[in-house]
């Protein structure tokens, strides 16, 4: 998604391997800026009913947060608010880092599969973390020997004989590759886009890259929409059983 794929910015400073990570600083140094601007531009609660008459740091986060709200409300009915502050830190900064993409000179630091990987692990140790507090240590592991199947003596045998430990294992293979997975779908989307984008901005240097960068910019919003649903759904299916009992 560089506008000049033989240029960048970082490239003499650092060596190619490190570039990914010079390029995720920068985009976690420009959000920390963000949330500073953003906080000095908070008005008393009364003042804060009626929305600035421009288009403001503040606004345009506003914007994003109340359209994620709304999209991770689905996987997550109740207590949506206690977390949301994670996914919405995952989000900003799937996008931001996408975006970095389209600006001459720079990479966006998700083309490199380290960084999704990353991501995806705060999420998997995240949401077993929250499921363990919904549920409790027990029952959420029980859970990983198949579904609750009652007290007959036949079915408890089947679930902690043979049945529940393949289960388990079953389970904990799916719950492993699940980063992996994030990763490499956010992974092949943005160097796809990028690989796309070079390839016409060399044969067409002129209005036609214009279009492909709209497309990368549409693209960035949505692999940062895909990733943090499916983060989401991961956190749901984690505290659904505490969730139904209340």
């Amino acid at each position: 998604m560089i506008i000049s794929a033989g240029y960048l910015w970082f490239g003499s400073l650092v060596s190619h391997e490190y570039v990914h990570i010079v390029h995720g600083g920068l985009v976690a140094v420009f959000l920390i800026v963000c949330g500073l601007i953003y906080k000095l531009s908070l008005k008393p609660v009364e003042q804060e009913i009626i929305p600035d008459g421009k288009v403001s740091v503040k606004n345009f986060f506003q914007m994003m947060c109340e359209a994620l709200y709304g999209l991770i409300s689905g996987p997550i009915p109740h207590n949506t608010e206690k977390y949301f502050p994670v996914l919405a830190a995952v989000f900003i900064y799937i996008f931001f880092s996408n975006l970095m993409g389209v600006i001459p000179g720079f990479l966006p630091p998700t083309e490199n599969m380290a960084t999704g990987l990353s991501v995806g692990l705060v999420v998997f140790f995240y949401y077993h973390y929250v499921g363990m507090r919904a549920q409790g240590v027990k029952n959420y592991w029980a859970h990983f020997l198949g579904p609750d199947i009652g007290n007959n003596i036949g079915m408890l045998l089947l679930r902690f004989g043979f049945i529940g430990p393949l289960i388990f294992i079953i389970e904990i293979i799916s719950h492993s590759v699940r980063p992996i997975s994030l990763s490499l779908r956010l992974f092949g989307n943005i160097n796809g886009d990028h690989l796309v984008l070079g390839v016409f901005n060399g044969l067409v240097p002129l209005l036609v890259p214009i279009v492909f960068l709209a497309f990368g910019i549409f693209v960035s919003l949505v692999q940062a929409f895909v990733y943090t649903l499916l983060s989401s759904i991961y956190i749901g299916m984690a505290v659904e059983v505490h969730d139904d009992h209340h």
